[in-house]
Parts: structure tokens; sequence; C-alpha cells
């Protein structure tokens, strides 16, 4: 069983140091994509905008600068109130978005109550992917000359 954690929440789309408009946008975490967290921005379309990158990035960019490349993120304040920006950079354009710090914390420390930092990889299921893969892999070795056709052995060292 999965479990997901959502938060909706009002960003703001900066367009010029004095101008921004709020973008509504949803945080969603997964346990079953455990490392990642998923934006998704509704910006007035029929199809909305959705990013994926490392929860970690956002964690650490709530207290100081981290990333680079396509996403990245850091805290500030603005008239006495705490944000976290988050630069987006794309083949189709660039944007900035700021966020309540308050609201993208609180979000974050529910993902980290539901799984904690270091334990991300016990929610991947590869433990039971392995075991299935194994109990299909016994069923090969059955066969003659293992799970390839006579005619069909690997290549030594493939």
């Amino acid at each position: 069983m999965h479990t997901v954690v959502e938060r909706e929440l009002e960003l703001g789309l900066v367009l010029s140091p004095e101008r921004s408009i709020p973008v509504p946008a949803r945080l969603r975490y997964r346990t079953d994509d455990p490392y990642a967290v998923h934006v998704t921005f509704h910006i007035g379309s029929d199809s909305p905008v959705s990013w994926t990158f490392a929860r970690e990035l956002l964690v650490e960019g709530v207290f100081r600068p981290c990333g680079d490349g396509d996403v990245r993120v850091w805290p500030t304040k603005s008239d006495g109130r705490s944000l976290v920006c988050i630069a987006l950079d794309s083949p189709d354009g660039q944007a900035l978005l700021e966020a309540s710090a308050a609201a993208v914390s609180g979000w974050l420390e529910r993902t980290l109550r539901v799984v904690p930092p270091g334990c991300e990889q016990g929610h991947l299921g590869l433990d039971k992917g392995l075991s299935d893969l194994f109990a299909m892999a016994s069923g090969d070795e059955l066969r003659p000359g293992g799970p390839w056709p006579a005619d069909e052995s690997p290549e030594p060292g493939a």
C-alpha cells in the first residue's frame, strides 16, 4: 500500500521584481516514488504543467541555496515574509516561482514523517521485485540448457 502526501497552495510566478501573478499548484509526494516530489502547476489551460525533482533538493533549498541545472531552490525574505524560491529551466523557457516557506516546510515535514531521510530505498519494492524475478528464473532452470534455447545461448561475457 502506498501513501500520498499532497498540498494545494498558491505560488507566485515572478514576472519582474515588482510584479508576480498567482499560480495554483499541487505538491505531491508518493511513497512508491520516495526520492521525488511532484509539482503540478494549474496555469489556466486544459493541461497542467508538471515537474518532478528530488525531495532532497526541496528539503535543502528551504535552508540554503542548492541545485544546478533545471531546478534551483533557495530561501529568501520579501516584505518580512519567509519564502522559498524555485527556478525552473527547460527548453520551453524559464520560470521563477515563490512559495510560502511555512507552507512548503509543513508539507515537507509530513513527507519526512512518512518516509524519513535515508529510508527511501525500503519503499522502492526492490526486494519484492527481485523475489518475483528469482521465482520466475527458477522455473527456467528446469529446462535443459538453462533459460535460453540451445541455439540462443548468450555470448561469453554477455
